[in-house]
Parts: structure tokens; sequence; C-alpha cells
């Protein structure tokens, strides 16, 4: 066997589903062609294999490269300031009544160039890379007009050729009305769905469509006139269902066969059968329910009844989550939600992978599959749920780079 790469002295977590627990292999080598796995297994089993480079890890994990399947890292500006307004005492209704919330950001989004963009999400994104990620999602939806929402979507795609992640895109031009529509509604709801998302598909820029279905955000009948265009254009659809209200967000991601719900703090039992029905995934979001100080988590316990498989993300954005740690994901996830190691581990391998539809790429460890790996100074898998903070990561190696 030929091969680039051929890594030894090393356990490999392949994070494939079975009996063994984080599908570990102890004792393994990995053996990397063409930017694929070529082989992963005991070494006692490796055969021949001609290596331009061998390279021993003196024992340390490999686990896929982490994916963050939830993010919007792409924005103008920040909001610490309405952070510590939010600390001194001020409601979220407050702030935003003075001109703050995520009209704040749509404004600095809106004067920001794509450079500037750029630069700013490749700060975000140096966070998450040291901590493993070698897949992210990056939504639109702080544009809110035509223009914006192109060059947040542009800004994705470029993160993608020059980052060294690969990028998967989602449009979330249902995200708030902006303050130009604030007196019609519906003509905001026309011009994100008629307008803006045919001009952002036809420039290949969309992956997936998002929306925020919440009563302060937009109705179950705007989401699905938004999800039938999706549809018709031949677009999988995701959704932030039932964060803050149970708004029938769940029911309608499963009616539409999505991707993902996430958030899904307040979905119902009915809701949660019926995405175990549809195969659509629960994507956990614990920077902004810690962020929130919310108390009531997502339903954990009727998700592994009726067997829904559950991700991990970061949610990383400017207002509810400014987490750029995902090893800090996996911790907030075990800590408040109740998840084990393992369950949030996969969750940001192997179903953060189905959750962007990209499940035949990225998520495990088996061959055929992309060589973007983690390499970790850990001494067991379920370190990387423990730590909160601890720099951890050895080293990582994706495809794209």
């Amino acid at each position: 066997m030929k091969a680039d790469r051929l890594l030894i002295d090393c356990h490999v977590a392949t994070m494939v589903k079975g009996p063994v627990p984080y599908g570990a292999i102890q004792n393994a080598a990995l053996v990397v062609a063409d930017g694929r796995i070529a082989w992963v297994g005991p070494r006692a089993d490796l055969p021949a294999v001609e290596a331009a480079e061998t390279q021993g890890l003196d024992g340390r994990w490999i686990t896929p490269g982490l994916i963050d399947c939830h993010t919007h890292l792409v924005f103008g500006g920040d909001r610490a300031a309405e952070f510590e307004q939010r600390l001194g005492g001020a409601t979220y209704e407050e702030i935003a009544r003075a001109g703050g919330g995520i009209v704040s950001s749509v404004r600095a989004t809106r004067a920001a160039s794509e450079d500037d963009l750029f630069a700013s999400a490749m700060t975000r994104l140096a966070g998450l890379k040291a901590t493993g990620v070698t897949t992210v999602e990056i939504k639109s939806g702080y544009g809110l007009d035509l223009e914006t929402e192109l060059k947040m979507l542009r800004v994705a795609r470029r993160i993608g050729r020059e980052g060294g992640v690969r990028v998967r895109t989602s449009y979330l031009g249902l995200h708030a009305v902006p303050p130009e529509y604030r007196d019609d509604r519906a003509a905001y709801v026309d011009l994100a769905i008629e307008d803006i998302l045919p001009a952002a598909h036809a420039e290949g820029l969309i992956d997936a469509v998002d929306a925020y279905c919440e009563p302060i955000a937009f109705s179950t009948a705007e989401v699905s006139r938004l999800f039938d265009k999706a549809r018709a254009l031949g677009l999988p659809v995701k959704l932030h269902a039932d964060q803050l209200s149970n708004g029938g967000g769940a029911a309608l991601a499963a009616r539409y066969e999505a991707l993902s719900a996430d958030h899904i703090e307040h979905a119902t039992e009915q809701g949660v059968a019926a995405m175990a029905a549809a195969g659509v995934v629960a994507v956990l979001l614990p920077g902004a329910y810690l962020m929130l100080r919310e108390t009531q988590p997502p339903p954990i316990d009727l998700l592994r009844r009726h067997g829904v498989r559950m991700a991990v993300a970061t949610d990383c954005n400017p207002g509810t989550s400014p987490v750029a740690s995902m090893t800090a994901a996996l911790n907030l996830a075990c800590v408040q939600f109740r998840l084990t190691p393992e369950e949030a581990l996969a969750g940001a391998t192997r179903e953060a992978a189905r959750a962007l539809g990209f499940s035949d790429e990225v998520g495990i460890l088996e061959i055929g599959k992309a060589a973007d790996l983690a390499i970790w100074d850990i001494s067991g898998p379920a370190e990387l749920g423990y730590w909160l903070g601890k720099p951890l990561l050895h080293k990582r190696f994706c495809l794209v780079n």
C-alpha cells in the first residue's frame, strides 16, 4: 500500500457507532493517501505500507476532526457593551428598544466590507480550530437585505477556500425583521423568500436554508413558505426551533424532513417523536443556554428514549453565545445537559456531520472518509468533555489545508 502519511504509536476514537465506546482502537495505526483514510485499525494488523511520511504520536489519541454544525461566525462589531448592560440589570427588550440587540449587529454587518468581515471571522475561527474543528457551518442572517446577505455568504465561502476548514453555509434570511420593514413585515418576508434566497442560490452560495421560528421571530406559516421555496430549489432545510417557547418548531422541522432542529429546549414529546420518525437531528447549543441563563434544558431523556440523534455546537454569535471553543461546548453539554462524554463527542463528530448532510465525507474515521483528524494530548476521549479551557489539541489535519 502506497500512502502519504502513516500514523503509529497512537489510539484512535473512530466514533463509529457500535458496542465499543467511542469506537476506540487501542494501539492503533492510521494510513492517509490522497487526503483520505486508506486504512485504520490495530497496529498489529497493519498491512505493508510504503509511506512518504511516518509519524509516531507517543501514545496520543486521534479523533475525527470536530464539526461545529451551528455558528453565526460572520458578523460585524460585537455586543460586549450590551453584555455589561444586561449584567447591570437591563433587559434584552430595553436594550433592543434603545437600538441594540440584533439591530446593532445588522447595522455593523451592513457597514463592514467583505474584507473586514473575513478578518473578524478568522479571529473567531482561530478559537474553533485551536479546539480541533475542521468543519464549520456558517449562517447568514445579520444582513437582512439582498446586498449584505450575499456579502455574508460570500465571506463564508471565502473562509472555506482560505481558512483551512470545510465550510457549509446556511441562508438565514428569516432571522429577524430589519428596522426598515418594521411596519411592513409581510414585505420583508416576501423579499427574503422571493428575492434574496433565489439570488444566493443562483450564485452557488447556499448549502441549506435556515429560519428562526419563535413568537418573537417568525411564525410556522412564514417558515413554511420559506421551506417550500427551498424545497423547490432543491435545498435542504434546518430550523431554530422551540428555544424560548413551544412554538411547534420541532414538529415543523419533522414535517419538512429537516436536517436538524436546533435549540429545542421547549420541544414536547410529540415534537420529539416526530423528529425521530423523520430522522431530524437535535442540535444542542449549551453556550446560548448558559449566556441567557435559561432554566429549562432540552428534553434529553425524551431524545434518548425516542432515539433522536444529538449534535452539539457552539452557536458562536455576538449576542447570545460568544463561544469560540468547541471543547468548551462539549464540557457545557455534559455539565448543563447531562450528556455523557461519549454522547457529547459523538455530537461534535458523527451526529454533527449528519446535521449538515455531510456524513458521506466526515464525522467518523473509516476507510474512504476524508482524513480530517484531531490529535489530542489526552489519556482518553472522556477528557474532551472534562476539561474547560485546558489546551488539549496537539495537531489537526484537514484535507482542505
